[in-house]
Parts: C-alpha cells; sequence; structure tokens
C-alpha cells in the first residue's frame, strides 16, 4: 500500500511542477530513538526515492536502516572516521549529497568515542557529495567525492523536537537563496545549533525549537559571528592572504631567512608596546567591570609576554637594549595607530574587532602550520618550530577562545548597518596585518 500510494503521489508532483533540487529527510527514527517508518516501506524509499534526492539527510540509525535494508552490515560509530564510512555507503544508495547528522553519536572533543554523558563534547555531522575544484578531500573511486566534516558543540537539551525537519527545510530554503550545497548545510546546521540553543522550554518532553532567533535580521545566527564574517566574500580573499602568507609558510617549512626573522622580532615587541596601550583604552572605553577587568588583563598578559618575548629574542642574538632603540617600522606605525585611532574615535566594540585579527589570526595561523604537510615540525628541523608552538599551547588557545566568545557575546547586540561598519574595520586591520609580514623579505634574495 505505501509503495504504491508513494509512486501515485511521486508521479503526481514530478508532472505538476518542474522541481530539479529535492532536499530529503526520512523521517525513519527520531531524535528519542522512537521508529516513525515501517521497515515494509524502507525497500520503497530507497529505490524509488533516493534516486531522485539532491540530498538525503539522515540521523545514524536511519542511515543504518537503509544500509541494512540494501544489504550491508549495521555500522557502530566510535570515531569520526566510521561516520564518514556510513555517510559514503550511504550516498552510493543513489542520492547525490548525503549529510549524516551527528547528534545520535555524540564524541569527546579529541574526535573518540564519548561513553559517559559527562563526556559528550562534540557533534560532528560528515557531508558526502561530488567534488569541487579546491576541496580539501577527495575520496578516490568511480566518482570522485568530497567530505566535509561540520563540527558543533554538544547540547544538552531536551528541546530537539523537529529538528531534522528543521534541518531539511533550512537547508532546502538556503539552496533556494543560491547557496552551493556545502554552504547550505553549514548554515542550516548553524541555524538549528542556535535554534536548540535558545528554545523557549515550552510543554513538558522533547520540546519545540527557537525558529525565529534570527528574527532581528542579523546576517548570522548567534554564536556564529565569526564563522560569518570569516566566509564573507569581501573577507575571506583578505583572512587567507594573511593567514597563508609566503613570509607564514616560510615560518612552516623552515626557509625564511634568519635575518627576516629577527627584523620581525624587533617589530613584534613594539607591536606588542602598542597593543597594551590599546587593551588600556579598551578598559577606560568599557562599560561594565567585566569587560575592564578584562583589557585590563589583556595588559597584564602582555607585559609577560614581552618577558618572555625578550628571552626569545635573546636566542637569536637580539637584546632588550637593541629592541627598546629600533626604529618602528612605517607598516608597524599604519597598523598599531589605525587601531588605537579606532579606539578613540568608534565605541569600545570596535576596538575589539581592529584587535581581533592580531589574536585570531596567530591562532590560526600556528594551527595550520603546525599540522600542515609542508611544514618542517620540531626544533632541530625548524628554526621557528617553537615560535609555531608558542601559539599552539593551551594558554593561547584559551585566550583564543575566550576573545571568541566576548565577540560572538556583543556581536548579537549589533544592528545589521553597524555590523557592516564592523566589517569594514575588521577587513583594514587584517590587511594591516598583511603588511606586517611584508616589512621583510620571505626568502633569501640572494639566492632567488
Amino acid at each position: 500500500m505505501f509503495e504504491g500510494a508513494f509512486r501515485s503521489v511521486l508521479s503526481r508532483t514530478t508532472s505538476m511542477s518542474p522541481i530539479y533540487t529535492y532536499t530529503f529527510t526520512q523521517v525513519m527514527i527520531a531524535t528519542t530513538g522512537a521508529e516513525l517508518l515501517p521497515n515494509s516501506a524502507s525497500r520503497a524509499l530507497r529505490e524509488k526515492l533516493l534516486p531522485l534526492a539532491t540530498i538525503l539527510t539522515p540521523n545514524v540509525p536511519e542511515a543504518n536502516t537503509l544500509l541494512l535494508e540494501a544489504g550491508h552490515d549495521k555500522h557502530l560509530v566510535q570515531s569520526v572516521a566510521d561516520l564518514e564510512e556510513i555517510a559514503l555507503k550511504v550516498q552510493k544508495l543513489g542520492s547525490k549529497w548525503v549529510l549524516v547528522k551527528g547528534g545520535h553519536s555524540p564524541f569527546r572533543r579529541d574526535g573518540t568515542e564519548a561513553k559517559t554523558e559527562d563526556e559528550k563534547e562534540i557533534v560532528v555531522n560528515v557531508l558526502v557529495g561530488p567534488a569541487a575544484e579546491g576541496t580539501k578531500r577527495d575520496v578516490e573511486g568511480e566518482e570522485k567525492l568530497q567530505v566535509v566534516k561540520i563540527e558543533m558543540p554538544y547540547q544538552r537539551s531536551r528541546n530537539t523536537h523537529g529538528t531534522g525537519c528543521s534541518l531539511a527545510s533550512a537547508i532546502a530554503s538556503n539552496l533556494a537563496k543560491g547557496m552551493d550545497m556545502v554552504s547550505a548545510v553549514k548554515a542550516g546546521i548553524r541555524y538549528v545549533d542556535a535554534a536548540i540553543r535558545t528554545a523557549p522550554g515550552l510543554g513538558q518532553g522533547n520540546g519545540p525549537l527557537n525558529h525565529f532567533h534570527s528574527v532581528k535580521a542579523l546576517p548570522f545566527s548567534p554564536g556564529h559571528f565569526l564563522d560569518y564574517l570569516l566566509e564573507r566574500p569581501d573577507v575571506a580573499p583578505v583572512w587567507d592572504r594573511y593567514i597563508h602568507h609566503p613570509f607564514v609558510m616560510a615560518m612552516g617549512d623552515g626557509t625564511l631567512p634568519r635575518e627576516s626573522f629577527k627584523g620581525y622580532l624587533m617589530q613584534d615587541y613594539v607591536y606588542l608596546i602598542h597593543y597594551a596601550r590599546a587593551n588600556a583604552l579598551a578598559s577606560y572605553k568599557a562599560k561594565n567591570i567585566e569587560d575592564v577587568a578584562g583589557s585590563a588583563a589583556i595588559v597584564a598578559n602582555c607585559f609577560r609576554e614581552m618577558s618572555l618575548h625578550v628571552q626569545y629574542c635573546a636566542g637569536f642574538g637580539i637584546s632588550k637594549e637593541q629592541m627598546e632603540k629600533t626604529e618602528e617600522h612605517q607598516a608597524c606605525t599604519a597598523y598599531t595607530r589605525y587601531v588605537l585611532d579606532i579606539g578613540q574615535s568608534e565605541d569600545w566594540f570596535a576596538l575589539q574587532i581592529a584587535l581581533a585579527p592580531c589574536l585570531l589570526g596567530y591562532g590560526a595561523i600556528a594551527k595550520h602550520l603546525h599540522t600542515s604537510p609542508t611544514s618542517k615540525t620540531g626544533e632541530h628541523e625548524n628554526l621557528y618550530w617553537s615560535w609555531i608552538a608558542n601559539y599552539v599551547a593551551d594558554d593561547y588557545t584559551t585566550a583564543v577562545q575566550a576573545g571568541r566568545e566576548l565577540l560572538e557575546r556583543h556581536a548579537v547586540l549589533q544592528s545589521p548597518g553597524r555590523v557592516e561598519e564592523l566589517v569594514g574595520v575588521f577587513v583594514h586591520a587584517t590587511k594591516m596585518e598583511i603588511g606586517f609580514w611584508e616589512m621583510f623579505p620571505y626568502k633569501d634574495e640572494k639566492k632567488a
């Protein structure tokens, strides 16, 4: 009966309107684990609908149900790699794209299986589909595929009713707006993440989501300002030039001329002085004691960091006296005075935005270099490895996380128009960071 009705509805739908994109949420097993579709319908679903689907969005139990019906063994999820394997196999059943939702199988932060409720820290969603130019990973086979892992924090909430349908609807809406599949899925996941986080807590049991968390028309979901910022088409290319600048990459592979690095270190000492001044100004401009204390703590940390900087520079034959007497490079002057001017002429949050490329960028740069296959690792192999290691250390990553949380907390208080102005501040400050990398040559000009 189901198969006949299914064929009838599908035939009428495709003949009535020229629908070219199908977003399909199969509604087989609920978040609670309840079975919503009889097993007898699974075969018709797999054979008739999946070949038409542009994207399929099963959770782990639903994915296993489809695979079992197709003759595969059940897959246990003990790692992110297990999720990837499931997604790849489900994609071969016919759907062009598959998003396997990881909410049923949360992990520890390191990507290993969470065995207790307290260990549940992250959720990983795996998207598989046709490879596009510039994708990070291709899976070899009859068709080259890309695998995109989308990590989100695990949320302890009973308000999860309708998450699957909400996500599929969000993805469909994003596709209708002209977004590419990867962007549509990422934005949809963030939308649902915020909808769970801001749920009103109505009624008993599994309550509804807050689908209206962004009704004030901010262009990003709460908690995802920085994701939105760094993915904007007017920001992403500039940010990429900063994070992957040849000077940076030369530190990673150890080919940066020693004299260039020494010059950078001396200018960085000068920069830290003005960075401390800017944060002192931020402390003055803050309107609550928490933000006053936060900026003051950064100033105190700058003092400690400069002491460590002096010790580090001594290893390169640079004395504190040399650094204090060094002439400030024009690029350093332009950058630091721009930040201070923003602090003088605009509000406290604009100053935080102007300071953000430094804090966030160094963390992103070090993370990239620390894991890049082109980097030479270890202090014996790479003269600059300790510099890289310093910015992936726990104290710095903790500072980056605190900075991100501060920016996210205040970003939702801005108007859409103000967000656009702040984007301009961020872009200009990032360009100033690029100028900082370009003070000294990134390769030996004599050898070149």
